[in-house]
């Protein structure tokens, strides 16, 4: 069994709603929830939009090979509306993200895992730091911690108060 941590997150419908639906569906498609962060807002990142995000970061055990866990994430994604655009940073229903898949390091045209931005982005340290404060990145050698402490990213980011 591995442990699969997954970075969700959208900024269109009922935000709420669809973060809880993805929990739910990665429970009953990819494995067993062990862990979920506080839900974050954040504004955009990479682009204007007057909708905040909502984040959140799970963890998962699963039996699922990576690729197997790339090809669940995507049917959930389209499953709750997620159309995907050209523009790789624009508003969404919901994003799902493998941020890391144990400590394998995999880099293939499909699927690359640690990912491959997360230590430039808040929106992904902060929930993840909240619950993994301690996992060593494979790639990096730094804690989850040490990384959200000197992220560049100064975008505020804050507990979502509903």
């Amino acid at each position: 069994m591995a442990k699969v941590y997954f970075l969700i997150g959208g900024n269109l419908g009922d935000r709420e709603k669809i973060l809880k639906s993805t929990v739910e569906a990665l429970g009953n498609d990819v494995g067993k929830i062990l862990k979920v962060s506080a839900i974050y807002e954040t504004e955009p990142w990479g682009f204007e939009h007057e909708q905040s995000f909502l984040n959140q970061v799970v963890v998962v055990e699963s039996k699922l090979l990576p690729e197997a866990v790339l090809d669940r994430t995507q049917e959930i994604e389209k499953n709750l509306g997620r159309v995907r655009k050209k523009n790789r940073y624009s508003e969404r229903t919901i994003d799902v993200d493998i941020l890391f898949y144990d400590d394998l390091i995999i880099d293939t045209e499909k699927l690359e895992v640690p990912h491959p931005r997360m230590g430039e982005r808040m929106f992904a340290l902060a929930p993840l730091a909240e619950i993994a404060p301690d996992f060593i990145h494979p790639v990096m050698y730094k804690s989850i911690l040490e990384m959200k402490n000197s992220c560049p990213d100064e975008s505020e980011v804050s507990v979502f108060k509903a």
